[in-house]
């Protein structure tokens, strides 16, 4: 047995999130021959899994067309388009079946486990770690990393916190993204770039906006727009009592990280609270309304599916009286109300990030790692596994199939080292 350890070669993953974890299982199965030792600075495995979804885990996304897929990533779409080729939707689904835990799809396309607790995702990745032999130390901060080059391979050696020095054959950089660039100087004598980090998945802030009472009314559907910019989401949109947030505004903040960074998250937005209809359509809707309900009043009928407070809310705003009666609705009033309504305008002071689920945008520069291996294209035996990259996907379970997708295949592409 000594023998067999001596010989064999050392697997070191730093971060024992959804990634690094999926690596290193994968990899210890793949290869029994591996030695592999996940580094955890925390004393939380999987923080993100456990919180994901509401504590649900949003595993992936029922989607199964490559292409499809890969335009869900403002950063990394042609990169994941590669990798996808080698582990994809329907893979995670039949990896995580092959353990017996089942996935379910929800309406808007999201995949969770059918027993609705991320308990459930994790107990499943700890007990491979156990059944695999993959030791994790957690608590152990990474301070420093040295390449150690011996005929033309490369080599690690890690030191810790408490100033633990460890060797390693292989090594697997899975820490995340981080909010600040100096966050990624311990990486500097890999000779990486790093693109600039900023947040992605951030609801806005609408400070002493009126809008805010209605907290927690939800829309269905809204279009939001940025104004000066092409940006532009529909999707449900619920108000809370610092702003904005639902999947029309995050998937916004998403698509808008730089752009949106680069004001210093103050904006102007527009909302169009009806997407199905336009000034123009919604007004002569109005007509006909005038006509059929004339001698009701207009705060008391809300004949489009809006929530009865923010339909109200909107009249009120638009300076309709509680008492006017459609028939009474002077051209000036209904004009402002149709207004407000398909082109609500607010403006933008601040974001809010949660941090367990907190996404970057930013990272390891793509065109220095090789997407078919996740492996450096500049060192040897060194791979980059999840967020940690500069890539970073919509809401809805994308991010978390990036990283299955990326630990598989740098977990497949080491076991054959």
């Amino acid at each position: 047995m000594e023998d067999k350890l001596k010989n064999s070669k050392r697997l070191i993953v730093i971060g024992g999130g959804a990634a690094g974890f999926f690596c290193a299982i994968n990899a210890a199965r793949m290869n029994k021959n591996l030695q592999v030792v996940i580094i955890e600075k925390s004393n939380k495995l999987l923080s993100k899994v456990r919180v994901s979804g509401g504590g649900r885990c949003n595993v992936t996304h029922a989607c199964f067309d490559i292409l499809e897929m890969s335009k869900k990533y403002p950063r990394g779409q042609h990169f994941v388009k590669k990798a996808f080729h080698q582990f994809f939707t329907n893979d995670t689904i039949r990896w995580f079946e092959e353990r017996n835990v089942k996935l379910k799809t929800e309406k808007d396309g999201r995949m969770f486990p059918v027993t609705n607790s991320s308990q459930t995702i994790i107990d499943c990745l700890l007990k491979e770690a156990e059944k695999y032999s993959v030791e994790i130390k957690m608590n152990k901060e990474v301070k420093s990393l040295q390449l150690v080059n011996k005929n033309s391979d490369t080599s690690f050696q890690i030191q810790l916190s408490n100033s633990e020095i460890i060797e390693s054959n292989i090594l697997v950089i899975a820490c995340g993204g981080y909010p600040k660039s100096a966050m990624f100087d311990w990486l500097k004598i890999s000779n990486h770039n790093i693109e600039n980090p900023t947040p992605s998945l951030f609801t806005f802030n609408l400070p002493h906006h009126p809008i805010s009472k209605l907290m927690g009314v939800s829309v269905e559907n809204a279009i939001v727009k940025i104004v000066g910019t092409k940006l532009e989401q529909e999707g449900p949109l619920l108000i809370t009592h610092w702003g904005l947030s639902g999947p029309a505004v995050l998937k916004l903040s998403a698509w808008g990280a730089r752009e949106l960074a680069s004001t210093i998250w103050h904006f102007s937005i527009l909302i169009n609270w009806m997407p199905n209809f336009n000034n123009q359509t919604l007004r002569d809707q109005f007509h006909q309304l005038r006509k059929e309900m004339g001698s009701q009043k207009v705060l008391s009928k809300n004949k489009f599916d809006l929530p009865n407070r923010l339909w109200e809310f909107i009249a009120l705003q638009s300076g309709i009286k509680p008492e006017c009666r459609w028939a009474d609705l002077t051209t000036v009033d209904q004009n402002k109300f149709i207004n407000n309504l398909c082109c609500f305008a607010a403006e933008v002071k601040g974001k809010t990030t949660f941090k367990e689920e907190f996404v970057t945008a930013g990272g390891i520069k793509l065109t220095e790692i090789d997407a078919n291996s996740m492996q450096s294209k500049i060192v040897n035996n060194l791979y980059f596994v999840g967020e940690v990259m500069d890539v970073d996907g919509i809401t809805g379970g994308f991010n978390f199939q990036h990283a299955w997708t990326s630990g598989w295949v740098a977990a497949n592409h080491i076991s054959h080292l």
